[in-house]
């Protein structure tokens, strides 16, 4: 089943001919790129934004993924923090964010003659609320893996088929998702979310997230790894170490972490299953 989707996607990004993937150096994103490098060659390119609420770390990542895969990579700045609209923190914050981004990439690929501006948004993305996704429809960029429908699981399945390294990390969205909505995101409170996840990731703990309300943090880690957590983790230390960082309470999500827990709060009619 994998292998026929895989061959689809091969298809799809060969017709294209020439194509510039909005690259975050995520799984799915990465997904795309090596299969349009591998397709296309150096009529691929990808292009990572760079961005307060992209992590240094995870912007290290996506550039050693790009050298491994072979393919094209460039870097730009884009600027929705200047953006009140994104920085007010609405519900579809999303959509301002991925409306900086390709109103940046389109022109670029005008420039350099790329017809096509692609992105890692997969068949399950469509299901969730997504409101960044209308914003790269409007502005006709393609979806290859939803199109092709390839699932989240399936991206995993052909990215370890492809060998490529990072076929399992943890999803990774942009820190601005640490936050409710409604509450301002500047530029310290994305610092200091970062560097408390980072603090975690360095400890052992990958798949998780630091949601930040206020001054305070929670922490959010998969359910079975809580009582772990708890026991080896030097707790004393690490409440230290947040209040470092600026935060003033120090707390553990004791349901875990479930993808999409911060929409939870939306109605059916807001997330359209009404």
């Amino acid at each position: 089943m994998v292998i026929q989707k895989l061959e689809k996607l091969q298809s799809l990004l060969n017709e294209m001919e020439r194509a510039l993937i909005a690259y975050s150096g995520g799984v799915d994103s990465t997904l795309v790129a090596k299969i349009a490098y591998d397709v296309l060659g150096d009529r691929a390119l990808a292009v990572t934004a760079i961005s307060p609420s992209l992590l240094p770390e995870d912007l290290e990542e996506a550039r050693i993924q790009a050298a491994e895969i072979g393919i094209r990579h460039q870097e730009i700045q884009t600027h929705e923090m200047e953006n009140p609209n994104y920085t007010s923190n609405p519900i579809n914050r999303c959509y301002f964010c991925k409306s900086e981004l390709h109103d940046s990439l389109k022109p670029l690929a005008v420039q350099w003659g790329y017809p096509y501006i692609v992105d890692g948004v997969n068949a399950d993305d469509l299901r969730d609320y997504r409101p960044g996704i209308q914003a790269a429809i409007e502005r006709g960029v393609r979806s290859p893996l939803a199109e092709v429908g390839v699932s989240k699981a399936e991206v995993r399945e052909i990215s370890k088929l492809l060998d490529l390294s990072g076929w399992n990390k943890p999803a990774q969205p942009c820190l601005s998702s640490r936050f409710p909505y409604g509450e301002e995101i500047t530029l310290t409170k994305l610092q200091r979310v970062g560097r408390a996840e980072l603090y975690l990731r360095r400890l052992g703990w990958q798949n998780l997230r630091v949601r930040s309300q206020g001054d305070s943090a929670r922490i959010e880690l998969p359910p079975d790894q809580i009582k772990e957590f708890v026991f080896t983790t030097d707790l004393s230390q690490l409440v230290k170490t947040f209040q470092e960082f600026g935060f003033v309470y120090v707390t553990l999500d004791l349901e875990g972490y479930r993808s999409g827990k911060l929409n939870q709060v939306l109605t059916p009619e807001v997330l359209g299953r009404s």
